[in-house]
């Protein structure tokens, strides 16, 4: 009988006593749930449930209820891991523990992220359910890829010894066993000189050495795990060569036990299989090393140490953990810059390639915003610290990358169910095969019988099948990372690659989205200077980047701007406010008819303006149509160069865009867009998605992660343009680090190749069970009478792993830009 779960649950969002008799309502109206306490002062729940679906039943009422439990997410690493199966044992574990939400555990990364509920159970009893399934585990940091790192380099460097070890002992066994089957004359030279019994002694003996010694960890894992009804590929290998091994010393040392026929030994097959399958973990061990490379080259960026300036100016060293907002650090020419930060004096070009994936050094002067982990080029500067530790952007670049290396995609779930039956029925397969060559086999048929069996369990590998999808995804999304592009959540890798449409923001995202005043065309009885200052004292409160170039263009004639009121935006159309108790109207033709505002005075001239793609503002100042504004936002050199290689990968291409549809259709028709939306409010852009993905098509949409946050959502993978520094984390799916549509290209190319690489991966792993299992049972037996040596089994196993890692390591070749040398518009 499952025992009663006393649970203290976190909630958010209690503010005072209504919310708590909600809460205490909702609760104690649940099956399975009683003793039901909720305190407002430390905002807790206390509750006892019956089982862990009534837990779970709770998490869900309370999510319903807009006061959810808090979770908490837990990274783990965790050692021992060989095989998809074992993968599945940790989750089983870790998810049989009330509270836990999720559970996401990864072979190739041997880490596990899980979510769990607060209060509930603790990330060290999460560690503890796995240690005791029998996978080692412990709280892992974000950037404790650098531990990884070394802990699989030793993992590697342990590995060769015992591949060495291995070797010299198994050596004279193969030669003194092999060499007589394949040369006569050296079957004869060993039965005149140490004879054949002798023989077998001293192959036992270096045999039961190298199973014991190098190769022990397969026995003391896989036994156990056996023992427990889990087993896993170390329980095959175990049961594989402990069979060869056991069969030959009693045919070594009590040979009365077997039939005179069948007196044969196997010492040299127990001996290669674990040389081989080490040799395979060796391989593997450092092609794992390699997956993380991205990783390892981020955490690596980070100096240990900065030159902090005292009050008086005096620098001093200090480590980088030291430091804080607002300290001033000094940069010399080619150091690494240390902190986020604000450059406070000093001129320099800085090196942001690992950030942004762009090559060409940026200029920095006083003000602009510098990157932790960049490098400073020939100039001096002093950095006024603005972020530390986990908040930099580098350090959310790493946690970002981690996350989607960790994630697990939907292709997964299939090959999950199957790793986690597949030694079970390996085991199966190899009684059956047992049975049927002892029943139906030619003599010697226990020898035979021993040959197949042991055969089928060796050549199974669930390890090349666990290791398909996760190997992909870490060196994809690594790579990724090293080009600017951080897809935020694992499953946008596999859901970018089937986008049909690609659709564009245009503000921002396709143009500069720094727009700039072209021309003021005021109407009889008013000047220019008298309107520019009225709409510059209005446009100042807005944060719009039309607005910002109307109040650069005051500034720049030396106007002195006055305080406006009474503002207000209204959506897609523009604002209204007061100056100097004048009512002001900044916006479209619409915003002014309204009002009953004639403006088809200046409609001509607007029409031109618009059709060369510049966006036209109407102006009236206390209900008379004052000036007609032209602004102009150049496209982005980019644009053009990454629409027309989205086209050649077969991808439609749409703008979708607030501004007006004379001026959005100008930009799209010089960079060859086609379909256009414009004059949208921003759930007017959601309403143009969900027209645009009519017929089942799939559209990633491209906006700057802040006003296009709905459509962001809205999309199937949504792609957010960050700036190096201020990155739009939570905007969307896929971030790109800098503003080079280039990226687009990238992400896409990326997706494409990582899913390709994932198929190819596990084609080659079922096909290679499907195919080799049944050959090594001996279904070529009876047309060709050949019957696999474990031998060969066992080398085909270690390398079929391989292969998938080396296969999945091709990718970090992938993703390179599209070529600029293309037309400009």
């Amino acid at each position: 009988m499952t025992q009663p779960i006393t649970a203290r649950l976190s909630i958010e969002g209690m503010t005072c006593a209504g919310c708590v008799g909600r809460v205490d309502r909702t609760l104690a109206a649940l099956p399975g749930l009683s003793d039901v306490s909720v305190n407002l002062a430390n905002e807790t729940a206390q509750i006892t449930a019956t089982t862990p679906e009534a837990l779970q039943q709770a998490d869900s009422a309370l999510r319903d209820l807009g006061k959810p439990a808090r979770h908490q997410v837990v990274q783990l690493s965790i050692e021992g891991m060989t095989c998809g199966s074992c993968v599945g044992r940790v989750e089983r574990a870790i998810k049989a523990l009330p509270g836990v939400v999720s559970a996401n555990v990864n072979l190739a990364a041997e880490s596990a992220q899980v979510e769990i509920l607060q209060g509930v159970v603790t990330p060290s009893q999460v560690a503890a359910a796995s240690t005791e399934a029998g996978y080692r585990a412990r709280s892992a940091e974000a950037g404790d890829s650098e531990d990884r790192s070394a802990r699989k380099h030793r993992e590697a460097r342990d590995l060769r010894r015992q591949v060495w070890i291995a070797a010299a002992l198994t050596l004279p066994v193969f030669l003194l066993e092999m060499g007589g089957h394949m040369v006569p004359a050296v079957h004869h030279w060993i039965a005149q000189t140490i004879g054949m019994q002798t023989s077998w002694v001293i192959q036992a003996v270096l045999t039961t050495a190298v199973l014991f010694l190098p190769g022990r960890a397969f026995f003391t894992l896989g036994l156990p795990a056996l023992r427990k009804g889990a087993p896993d590929m170390n329980s095959l290998v175990a049961l594989g060569a402990g069979a060869a091994w056991i069969y030959s010393l009693v045919a070594t040392f009590v040979p009365s036990l077997l039939p005179a026929d069948v007196r044969a030994v196997y010492f040299e097959a127990a001996a290669m299989i674990v040389t081989l399958i080490l040799i395979g973990r060796w391989l593997e061990a450092r092609a794992k090393g390699r997956t993380g490379a991205a990783i390892q080259a981020l955490v690596g960026l980070t100096p240990r140490q900065a030159r902090r300036l005292t009050p008086q100016g005096q620098p001093e060293d200090v480590a980088v953990e030291d430091l804080a907002p607002g300290d001033r650090i000094l940069i010399r020419p080619g150091e690494r810059i240390p902190s986020d930060g604000t450059v406070h004096e000093g001129r320099a070009h800085v090196d942001e390639s690992m950030i942004s994936g762009e090559p060409i050094p940026v200029k920095k002067t006083a003000g602009s915003a510098v990157t932790g982990g960049t490098v400073n080029g020939a100039g001096s500067l002093t950095v006024t610290v603005t972020r530390t530790g986990a908040e930099t952007t580098l350090a959310q670049i790493i946690r970002m990358v981690e996350e989607a290396q960790g994630a697990k995609l939907p292709i997964q779930s299939l090959v999950d169910k199957v790793t986690l039956r597949f030694v079970p029925v390996v085991m199966a397969l190899a009684l059956l095969t047992v049975g049927i060559w002892l029943l139906l086999g030619p003599e010697p048929a226990v020898t035979h019988a021993l040959v197949a069996g042991v055969s089928v369990l060796i050549i199974a590998c669930p390890c090349a099948m666990g290791l398909a999808t996760p190997t992909s995804i870490m060196v994809g999304t690594g790579r990724a990372a090293e080009l600017g592009v951080l897809f935020r959540k694992g499953d946008a890798l596999q859901a970018l690659a089937s986008v049909d449409i690609v659709a564009f923001d245009k503000t921002g995202t396709l143009t500069e989205g720094r727009p700039s005043l072209v021309a003021l065309a005021p109407t009889q009885g008013f000047d220019r200077a008298e309107v520019l200052t009225a709409v510059a004292s209005v446009e100042a409160r807005s944060e719009h980047p039309i607005a910002r170039a109307l109040v650069a263009a005051a500034q720049a004639e030396g106007l002195t701007l006055q305080e406006a009121g009474d503002f207000t935006s209204l959506t897609a159309r523009g604002v209204v406010a007061t100056v100097a108790g004048r009512e002001i109207r900044i916006g479209s033709a619409r915003l002014l008819s309204e009002s009953g505002i004639a403006v088809e005075a200046m409609a001509a001239q607007a029409l031109d303006r618009a059709n060369r793609g510049e966006t036209v503002l109407y102006v009236a100042i206390d209900g008379a149509f004052a000036a007609l504004l032209a602004v102009a936002d150049p496209v982005k050199p980019s644009s053009l160069v990454a629409i027309k290689a989205l086209r050649a990968m077969g991808k439609d291409v749409a703008m979708i865009s607030g501004d007006a549809p004379a001026t959005a259709e100008a930009i799209a028709r010089d960079l060859g867009i086609s379909h256009v939306v414009a004059g949208v409010a921003p759930e007017g852009k959601v309403t143009a998605l969900q027209d645009l993905r009519q017929r089942g098509r799939k559209l990633a949409f491209v906006g700057d992660g802040i006003n296009d946050a709905p459509a962001l959502a809205q999309a199937d993978v949504g792609i957010a343009i960050g700036t190096g520094t201020d990155v739009a984390i939570e905007a969307g799916d896929v971030v790109l680090m800098s503003d080079d549509l280039g990226g687009v290209v990238t992400a896409i190319d990326i997706s494409q190749r990582t899913l390709a690489n994932i198929r190819q991966n596990l084609g080659w792993a079922f096909a290679y069970n499907a195919a080799l299992i049944p050959l090594a049972a001996g279904a070529l037996y009876p047309a060709f009478g050949l019957l696999l040596s474990p031998v060969f089994a066992a080398a085909a196993m270690a390398l079929s792993s391989v292969s998938v890692l080396t296969n999945a390591l091709r990718l970090r070749r992938a993703g390179a830009r599209p070529d600029r040398s293309g037309d400009k518009p």
